[in-house]
């Protein structure tokens, strides 16, 4: 299974809809996840007509309440694969932003992630999505992979093209990459 993931698009406020490279990047998905800071119910329906969308925001409050694609946190069973979503993966324990590097330095060896994942989510995960940070990451760590696909419009906090990710769940493993859509056509 491949799955499109999307994050901190914030549309309207930083173009009417997701740069088209998305569609060139998701082309073939089965499903696209979105991390938050959508903004607006406009940018996931542009993101159906690729493929099925789900997501998560931080506070997804009044403006979300009748939108089932849209939840607080998310954990879908896929593929044999258990997978955690959340806009700000706030662990305790973190102690600030998941940025790249920063889980290893604050999480040992000694299972202490899979706990504080288990806590956040309420049960044991295979993968993590989240978003916020608008840094694109891929990192494994005790047996979890951890994906934030960054930016489509503000990476690094920077208006201009960004980045989305590819996450590929097969029977042998779970790998997920960083697609850099000024490198779309």
């Amino acid at each position: 299974m491949k799955i499109g993931l999307i994050s901190d698009t914030h549309v309207p406020n930083t173009m009417p809809e997701p740069p088209s490279q998305v569609a060139t990047a998701f082309q073939g998905v089965d499903m696209i996840l979105h991390a938050g800071d959508i903004y607006s119910a406009s940018c996931l329906d542009w993101l159906e007509r690729i493929a099925p969308v789900q997501a998560v925001e931080m506070d997804p409050g009044v403006y979300w309440e009748n939108d089932s694609r849209v939840v607080a946190r998310r954990v879908l069973e896929l593929e044999g694969y258990v997978i955690g979503m959340a806009h700000d993966l706030n662990l305790r324990g973190m102690g600030g932003e998941a940025f790249p590097g920063a889980i290893p330095a604050k999480f040992s060896s000694d299972g202490s992630l899979a706990a504080a994942l288990q806590q956040f989510f309420g049960r044991k995960v295979d993968i993590v999505v989240f978003g916020h940070t608008h840094y694109p990451l891929v990192e494994n760590h005790q047996g979890v992979l951890l994906v934030n696909p960054g930016s489509t419009s503000l990476p690094r906090l920077l208006r201009k093209l960004g980045t989305v990710a590819l996450l590929d769940l097969t029977p042998q493993g779970a790998s997920a990459r960083v697609v850099d859509l000024s490198n779309m056509g």
